[in-house]
């Protein structure tokens, strides 16, 4: 069980953060050697107090104006409360952000520090665009695998979906699996991204699911990172860990379980606001600011959503990681993974229901995506896999 001396409680007073109350105990040690010295200087940055001036709520939100596709009268909302295993120790008091501590382990279980909470360089995100060849498929790492839909002939400001929440097998500690939205504008190595879902990944020490969220301007090269583990984005809710633990998750031929995602831009002060949930269960999370970014600074020219997997190839074999549930898009409810209600903000800040959305899977055998559009779901797609089986060695 996570316990509540992993968490900083981040002190905002008005609009600066000040100080920093610790809600954890114990203090590490660490030995004379070089690498040793060195983690703890990565520590001391991440774990540092900052003192920063925040905003604490956006001044432009889609569904302040019109949602052209749903009703946005919360009152018969269904409850999608997000369960975190922390908060069964007690919550960080108003004033506070919660704040996954980092200590020297988590850094050790990296590549080397400098990666620590980074995702793997890769040249770009995977596009598919029909009736032609796309020369950014080729370039993609060939450790990532992916199953997504993706829309990108227009101009967009924000993206929604829901997200089925799953607990996938992954077998290597260097590997994950993932199910989330990215938000980008421009390619290679001057590539803008926004990223949120959920996630396991055994670098964090379990293989629990856990939400997340991500960014970079330049690639996945030196820009950007996990959650909080540089700076970047801005949290202003004290309810919710990004990088904590999420529960329940979904069973096969059981219990469904989700969390809605929504990503806006605040088209007065340029910078892009998370929230998690729906109606009167909506939390805002905090921004992104767009000093960040480059592209992004303006809007975005792809929206995907999916999902995304590390296959280290581990004996020669593709990987047993799972996708999603683990079993093939075609299983349908209950069996399969599903993102639905997918929605873009386009320029007039309202929510609509892209009606191209494109599919690609890295390999069709290992990975798979089917896509549809009902009166309930909306834009929906199924995906996922078991990888390694008898048409995927």
């Amino acid at each position: 069980m996570m316990d509540v001396k992993w968490f900083y409680c981040l002190v905002a007073v008005l609009h600066l953060i000040t100080a920093a109350q610790l809600c954890y105990a114990g203090e590490s040690r660490f030995p004379g050697s070089m690498k040793k010295i060195e983690v703890l200087k990565h520590l001391n940055r991440l774990n540092k107090r900052p003192v920063k001036s925040i905003k604490m709520r956006p001044t432009y939100h889609p569904s302040w104006v019109k949602d052209d596709n749903f009703n946005t009268d919360t009152s018969s909302s269904s409850s999608e409360e997000i369960t975190q295993l922390w908060h069964s120790n007690g919550k960080c008091p108003k004033g506070t952000i919660p704040i996954l501590r980092t200590n020297e382990e988590d850094v050790l279980r990296a590549d080397s520090i400098n990666s620590y909470g980074k995702k793997k360089k890769k040249s770009s995100f995977p596009v598919a665009r029909p009736s032609s060849i796309n020369p950014e498929v080729s370039n993609v790492s060939k450790d990532h695998e992916y199953a997504t839909a993706n829309t990108y002939k227009g101009i967009y400001y924000g993206a929604k979906a829901r997200f089925n929440i799953w607990n996938p097998y992954v077998q290597e500690h260097n590997e994950f699996s993932l199910s989330q939205v990215w938000i980008q504008s421009g390619s290679d190595s001057d590539l803008n991204t926004i990223e949120a879902g959920w996630q396991v990944a055994p670098q964090y020490g379990d293989t629990k699911t856990r939400l997340f969220i991500y960014w970079t301007r330049d690639g996945y090269q030196t820009t950007g990172c996990y959650n909080l583990k540089c700076s970047g984005f801005v949290q202003t809710n004290n309810e919710i860990a990004i990088g904590a633990s999420i529960s329940p998750t979904s069973r096969f031929n059981s219990s469904q379980y989700g969390i809605t995602i929504l990503i806006w831009k605040d088209r007065k002060e340029a910078d892009w606001w998370l929230q998690i949930g729906d109606g009167l269960d909506a939390k805002i999370i905090g921004y992104w600011p767009a000093s960040l970014f480059s592209y992004l600074s303006e809007s975005a020219s792809v929206v995907a959503w999916g999902g995304e997997v590390i296959n280290q190839r581990s004996g020669g074999q593709h990987t047993t990681t799972q996708m999603g549930s683990g079993y093939f898009p075609q299983e349908g409810f209950g069996k399969a993974s599903f993102i639905r209600n997918i929605q873009t903000v386009d320029e007039t800040n309202t929510l609509t229901t892209p009606q191209d959305l494109n599919t690609y899977t890295s390999q069709k055998s290992c990975y798979d995506i089917v896509k549809g559009l009902t009166d309930n779901w909306g834009s929906y797609i199924f995906f996922g896999g078991p990888g390694r089986n008898k048409n995927c060695p």
